[in-house]
């Protein structure tokens, strides 16, 4: 105890045991020791006394697309991670594709890192990609410290990061599975995409009928098929199909090597409430009905579901036009994935232990991240102060997003993140944020 500099003393520390009143020791920007509340503060450490707001684990959000370099209008680095440290978020893992270069070779993975350093207000990590022709570069980029590999099944919506075909996937899987690395999916069917009736224009009922379930049932089908036949690990982005659950059910009883992920909007937004040409809602796959909903929270709570992530996908605003056929796909969410995520959560009965387990533990976990995700001795001081009964109204005018356009705009939130903390440091207290002090992070690292 020597050595430590800080104490963090709340009457609801969220642990791996469970939550409790505790005094958390930090050295080093390590954290030292979990003590009793009352425990006797060490010579020259300083004390942050947080009453009854809670001390959880800063969230670890392994699903981000930063867009930079190439795409910068889009979002950004500064603009990204000054959104997370707001939200309560410390670590974040960029997907490999919006940026231009994409990250699909050694080079453009330095070109990427090199940009982060020196704008990264919490930790960055990093996905490779999966491309059609790049299955010589996953190995070096895996040695290189890419926490794994994005591919889609279907169009991405951008022309440098094409899908791979069913043979193409399997030739990716076989790679990644020689070295035992992890190849993580947007499963959506093409063909059942094609099959599927198009219709331009502002109606949100018309763009639903665009992305059935089926194109994700099939396309998940698939990749349990093809992750079985060569014993990869393979993990399932974005899930919005709740009829996609029962054959993840069985394919986990099998012991296939399977996670999946869902996200904020499709667990506390529907498709009843989204409004005729209000394309902030846009993204692929979609967001469903009230009961698909229902069926996704069981899914969470029973794990089948093992993560939530924001999948945060911006654009600049004229992009997000009122036609949803052309518009961009993808929601704006990062600052406010904790306060949404919590929002339901707590009216469905849950905890703010799972909302930790969903959003920090797990995803921690996911990507192999041992030093985070959790408040214990050992693991990096990361934290968020949470006020879990106080209120507030989304004004996009106060977002860190460098695009203020959101999904989540008027509507009331519990949950206020009153400070962030990275490795002991307070980086974000009521708004306002520190200078960049974020690491950029590689697996294992």
């Amino acid at each position: 105890m020597s050595d430590v500099n800080l104490v963090l003393r709340s009457s609801r520390v969220i642990t791996p045991d469970g939550t409790r009143p505790a005094s958390v020791a930090v050295a080093g920007g390590v954290i030292d020791a979990v003590l009793p509340y009352d425990a006797e503060v060490p010579a020259g450490a300083r004390l942050e006394d947080f009453g009854d707001d809670v001390l959880l684990p800063g969230l670890v959000d392994c699903h981000v697309h930063v867009n930079d370099p190439g795409r910068t209008e889009w979002e950004g680095f500064w603009t990204a991670t000054r959104a997370a440290a707001a939200g309560g978020i410390t670590t974040l893992v960029d997907m490999p594709l919006n940026s231009l270069p994409p990250t699909t070779t050694v080079a453009n993975l330095r070109v990427k890192q090199e940009v982060a350093r020196s704008k990264a207000h919490v930790d960055v990590g990093f996905w490779g990609g999966a491309l059609p022709d790049n299955v010589k570069d996953l190995r070096p980029l895996h040695d290189a410290g890419v926490f794994g590999f994005k591919a889609f099944l279907s169009p991405s919506g951008v022309e440098e990061f094409p899908e791979l075909t069913q043979d193409r996937l399997a030739q990716s899987l076989a790679e990644i599975a020689g070295f035992d690395g992890l190849l993580i999916v947007h499963a959506e069917d093409p063909h059942e995409l094609a099959a599927a009736p198009q219709t331009p224009g502002p109606k949100y009922a018309d763009f639903l009928a665009s992305r059935p379930r089926v194109s994700e049932n099939t396309a998940i089908e698939s990749l349990i098929a093809a992750a079985k036949r060569v014993g990869a690990r393979v993990h399932i982005l974005h899930l919005s199909s709740s009829d996609a659950l029962p054959v993840i059910a069985a394919a986990k009883r099998e012991g296939v090597r399977l996670t999946v992920e869902t996200c904020p909007h499709y667990l506390t937004l529907t498709a009843e409430e989204v409004p005729d040409g209000a394309s902030e809602f846009k993204c692929c796959p979609p967001i469903r009905e009230a009961a698909n909903q229902d069926l996704l929270w069981a899914a969470l709570a029973d794990g089948t579901i093992d993560c939530v992530v924001t999948d945060h996908s911006p654009s600049t605003a004229d992009l997000k036009t009122e036609d949803f056929a052309t518009a961009w796909g993808g929601i704006s969410g990062l600052q406010l994935s904790l306060s949404a995520v919590w929002t339901e959560a707590r009216r469905r009965g849950h905890t703010l232990e799972d909302v930790v387990r969903w959003m920090s533990s797990a995803t921690a976990g996911l990507v192999g991240l041992e030093r985070k995700g959790a408040i214990e001795a050992g693991r990096d001081a990361d934290f968020a102060v949470l006020a879990p009964d106080a209120t507030f109204t989304v004004d996009p005018a106060e977002l860190q997003h460098r695009n203020r356009v959101t999904a989540y705009a008027g509507k009331t939130l519990h949950g206020v993140v009153k400070s962030t903390w990275l490795r002991g440091e307070r980086i974000q207290e009521n708004g306002t944020l520190t200078e960049p002090t974020g690491r950029l992070l590689e697996r294992n690292n």
